[in-house]
């Protein structure tokens, strides 16, 4: 099995200073739920999960206040209700139908239990879909303790299921930032257990060790991360000189940015506006604020159920593709007045602004694409002349004084994660990405890889990819040994260099 491999190094820029966070420090009683918003912006973002069919209000009693035990007579966990497990359960199994490489990689590297003698706290998503990436570490020898990277994302019955099974976790939906902070320290700081790997999402994870346990970062021999958010955080602390373990780069990896981004997107922006407006797309005038990725992937969609779509950017590169994708490019104050639904994902800050937000026209739809709710400038709609009313889940109808209603989506949040759903396959090619990411650190020899923040190795970024063609009936062809000669390839990869883009 073609596990170990790491020759293809290459670093990736720091980020510039000015987007440095502030680490947090970990907050009194007497500040539960005033707390300044300094951790990362994905972890306190209002989250939705529509697969979870639990309610975090039906119990006003906090978990912290709770004395739960499992089947197995354990109580090293704090889950909403533990007597949820069974339904839990379920959800995970439905999930695994739809990961199967994942799956394929628990039942090949069973037997060789590449991740004996791992030790890894976890802070992601906790969903059916992780759950099964959690419980394959598990099956491939690791020990894992696990929290949510989320306040709002946590599926309650599946934090349950991974309790009942001996997975220490400490998650529920709707925690206070309190909350938040006192799950993570509660995953870090146990008797008689020590992490010696991590993965996060977000850098909350990392950045608290990194503060609070500084003996146990200093002995932890890799960090996987998979966001934009975590990913620039490690590289401040690699340009301080302050990174004193390897950690790997999932977010840049081919597998995470082509369908995480253009594929998983391509479908959930249709999904999250369907759910929450019932909007008709023929016809429908729609910008969208960004060509990358994202971007592409939410335009093909609009455009395939007849919307016309016009682009709004600041590269002259992506403005390129787009014109030779049939989409016009314009500046958003010269269309603001037509449109009927204003699409933002860039990652940038008040990419819509109040005075546009004026401009619009009775009725159109609002909402962000990107990682975090900068995007639209929600905060100035916040004032005495505009009233907010609630028309259902995560949707807002904003009026003017004039009558004018503006519909506003999740607050300006994340619209696929907090409206609907993200595909399990999608969510399984980040995952296997995940796992294989710590199998790499964690059986690397020593020097391999040195305290800096690395790009997943090509060749792995093609396993993850040909583990899920048999979803397919895909039949790769083969190299005979002249056209690899010919080439200058080794038959079985990796088959491009490392600055190909694809």
């Amino acid at each position: 099995m073609a596990l170990k491999h790491g020759h293809a190094r290459e670093r990736i820029q720091f980020a510039n200073t000015e987007d440095k966070q502030e680490f947090s420090k970990y907050p009194t009683k007497a500040g539960r739920r005033s707390l300044s918003r300094s951790i990362s912006q994905s972890s306190t973002d209002s989250y939705s999960s529509a697969a979870s069919y639990t309610d975090s209000s039906d119990d006003e009693t906090s978990p912290r206040d709770k004395a739960q035990v499992n089947t197995h007579g354990s109580t090293d966990f704090c889950v909403k209700n533990i007597k949820q497990a069974e339904f839990g359960r379920r959800e995970i199994e439905i999930a695994e139908q739809d990961m199967s490489a994942l799956i394929s990689l628990r039942k090949r590297a069973q037997g060789e239990k590449p991740l004996a003698g791992a030790k890894i706290v976890g802070c992601t998503h906790i969903t059916a879909q992780t759950a099964v990436l959690i419980e394959t570490l598990v099956a491939l020898g690791a020990q894992c303790r696990w929290t949510a990277c989320n306040i709002y994302s946590t599926q309650n019955e599946v934090a349950a299921a991974l309790a009942e099974t001996g997975v220490p976790v400490f998650a529920w939906k709707g925690e206070s930032e309190d909350d938040f902070w006192w799950c993570i320290d509660r995953c870090v700081n146990t008797e008689g257990w020590q992490a010696n790997m991590i993965l996060d999402d977000g850098g909350d994870l990392t950045h608290w060790v990194y503060k609070k346990y500084p003996s146990v970062f200093k002995k932890v021999r890799g960090i996987v991360e998979e966001s934009v958010t975590g990913v620039h955080r490690l590289y401040q602390l690699s340009k301080a000189g302050k990174l004193c373990v390897p950690a790997m780069n999932v977010n840049d990896s081919v597998t995470k940015q082509k369908f995480d981004n253009l594929y998983c997107c391509r479908e959930s922006i249709l999904d999250g506006l369907k759910r929450t407006t019932d909007i008709m797309f023929g016809g429908k005038q729609v910008v969208v604020c960004g060509y990358g990725e994202v971007g592409k992937g939410c335009c093909t969609a609009l455009k395939a159920l007849g919307a016309i779509v016009c682009i709004t950017e600041i590269d002259p590169i992506c403005a390129l593709q787009a014109c030779m994708d049939g989409f016009r490019v314009v500046k958003l104050s010269e269309v603001i007045r037509q449109m009927d639904v204003v699409i933002t994902c860039t990652g940038n800050k008040n990419v819509v602004t109040r005075e546009q937000l004026d401009r619009m026209k009775n009725g159109c739809i609002v909402c962000n694409m990107g990682h975090s709710n900068t995007e639209i400038d929600v905060a100035s709609l916040r004032s005495p002349e505009l009233t907010w009313e609630r028309v259902r889940s995560q949707v807002d109808h904003i009026i003017w004084p004039d009558g004018k209603r503006v519909v506003m989506l999740a607050e300006g949040r994340l619209l696929n994660l907090s409206c609907s759903t993200v595909p399990t396959f999608v969510l399984s090619i980040t995952a296997t990405t995940q796992a294989l990411a710590l199998i790499e650190l964690f059986n690397a020899p020593e020097g391999r890889y040195k305290q800096d923040v690395y790009l997943l190795p090509k060749k792995m970024d093609e396993y993850v990819a040909s583990l899920h063609l048999p979803n397919f009936d895909a039949h790769l062809t083969e190299l005979s040994d002249e056209q690899a000669k010919y080439m200058g390839l080794n038959k079985n990869g990796p088959f491009k260099p490392n600055y190909y883009r694809y």
